[in-house]
């Protein structure tokens, strides 16, 4: 197997292996880092994933991207222990929702969110080759719910391991909060700015480009900036394609996102070969990416506290990979558009690459009171309790209902007790967190509250390793 490359969508920062990457997170030119080739499975090759277990499938998945970094063996064996941490006996359950839609359920690993399916081979990631290389590093995150507890689960007591994550103070759930705070490891730092998620995100960016504090802490990323998140997060779109009917079968997904790394991961699968006819983006108030699958024009906003905290963003990172391939892969124009963006608040794409996106994506927009009204449909109907970021993912769903009938897979991206006060005031019922976690309110907590200040954070972080 050959090792593959990965360049950076501002196209001045070296091509690096799979390892580099991995530990880099940011590229050091401030961009992200994407394949130089996207690996490609045929129609023969799709066939023969079918059957396979979800560990299995993600081996063989996202073995092109790792080339010789592992071996079979040991990349069967990760995935095999990273999987086991999950409740359902298949990992992933899709269930059928109504006529033509089905919901994937991501939410059944440790902290019952979707982070925990990339998380949890990252972890796994991150040990190997840090064994491997005898290093220690420093991983800074910036989480808007559930990236934070996934990934503190994923680190924690790690020996090779320091993890800071910052997350927007009085901004995620009581829940959310508590995942990250009432892990009491030595390794792990949690941090709550006063600001927004945005604030938290430009910060970890500003600690990445610091070549002489990245060097001196050894920074590494566990946000989906890191390509090894986006690479875990394709596995599941092959996952529920097969199970109904790819390569033979074309299937349309839904996907809650305001990072856009959930909805990329797709983008990703669809290159590789995956037979994929639409990626429905669902925004909730916070609808920058809605607004230019509209009109082609990315323009900031002030970020808006909603029900559905993990997608209050305005600066949504991972479509600088989007945008790169927009623009033809050219690094510098790339760069040009988002140094633009960084100091006025708006891009505009052509014509021709607004078209091109809309090939692939479509957009929609579900304020507060249209999301309660989609968890209340949604359990008269089937009884179910769904979360407010999945109901924004069926709203859109519903929207952009593909007229053929063709199935589409919404993302149901966090398990409804994350969310019980939105839950429980749509219909009077208030989801029950798993025995495990009963007490998760009353543990414990440690956390360390910070101005939105870049001097401040390398402060506490150099300080706090002394």
């Amino acid at each position: 197997m050959t090792n593959p490359r990965y360049i950076s969508t501002r196209g001045s920062a070296p091509a690096l292996g799979f390892e580099d990457v991995l530990l880099a997170g940011l590229a050091r030119d401030g961009g992200l880092y994407v394949p130089e080739t996207w690996p490609q499975f045929s129609a023969d090759d799709i066939r023969g994933l079918k059957g396979l277990s979800y560990p299995a499938l993600a081996a063989k998945v996202m073995a092109p991207f790792i080339g010789d970094t592992m071996t079979a063996k040991e990349l069967e064996a990760l995935t095999k222990d990273a999987y086991a941490t999950f409740d359902a006996p298949d990992v992933l359950p899709l269930v059928e929702l109504g006529k033509g839609e089905y919901l994937l359920e991501l939410f059944h690993g440790p902290t019952l969110a979707f982070k925990d399916v990339a998380m949890q081979a990252l972890g796994r990631f991150f040990d190997h080759v840090l064994s491997k290389r005898g290093q220690r590093i420093t991983i800074v995150g910036a989480t808007s719910g559930d990236t934070g507890s996934a990934a503190i689960e994923a680190c924690r007591d790690k020996a090779a391991i320091d993890i800071f994550m910052l997350h927007p103070k009085g901004r995620v759930s009581p829940v959310q909060e508590a995942q990250m705070t009432s892990v009491l490891a030595s390794n792990v730092h949690n941090i709550a700015v006063t600001g927004t998620f945005d604030d938290c995100q430009d910060r970890v960016k500003d600690l990445f480009n610091d070549a002489a504090f990245r060097d001196a802490h050894n920074l590494s990323a566990v946000n989906s900036i890191n390509w090894a998140r986006v690479m875990a997060q394709i596995v599941y779109y092959f996952w529920a394609a097969l199970k109904l009917g790819a390569p033979e079968k074309k299937v349309a997904f839904s996907v809650p996102t305001g990072n856009f790394g959930n909805v990329f991961a797709g983008y990703g699968a669809l290159q590789m070969g995956l037979p994929i006819s639409q990626l429905i983006v669902g925004s909730n108030a916070n609808d920058i990416l809605a607004r230019f699958f509209a009109s082609g024009a990315m323009e900031m906003a002030d970020v808006v506290p909603t029900l559905s905290p993990s997608m209050d963003i305005q600066v949504s990172s991972n479509f600088e990979r989007l945008l790169f391939d927009l623009v033809g892969r050219d690094g510098a124009a790339c760069a040009n558009v988002l140094t633009a963006f960084r100091k006025t608040g708006r891009f505009e794409v052509t014509a021709a690459q607004l078209a091109k996106a809309r090939e692939i994506f479509a957009g929609a927009r579900f304020d507060d009171a249209a999301t309660r009204a989609i968890i209340r449909q949604v359990h008269a109907e089937t009884g179910m309790l769904i979360d407010p970021h999945s109901a924004v993912g069926i709203g859109a769903a519903r929207e952009h209902k593909p007229a053929d009938g063709t199935p589409v897979v919404i993302l149901a991206t966090a398990h409804p007790a994350k969310f019980p006060d939105a839950v429980e005031a749509a219909t009077g019922r208030r989801p029950a967190l798993p025995a495990r976690m009963a007490d998760l309110l009353t543990r414990p907590s440690r956390c360390q509250t910070l101005a939105n200040d870049l001097d401040a954070l390398k402060n506490h972080i150099e300080t706090t390793q002394a």
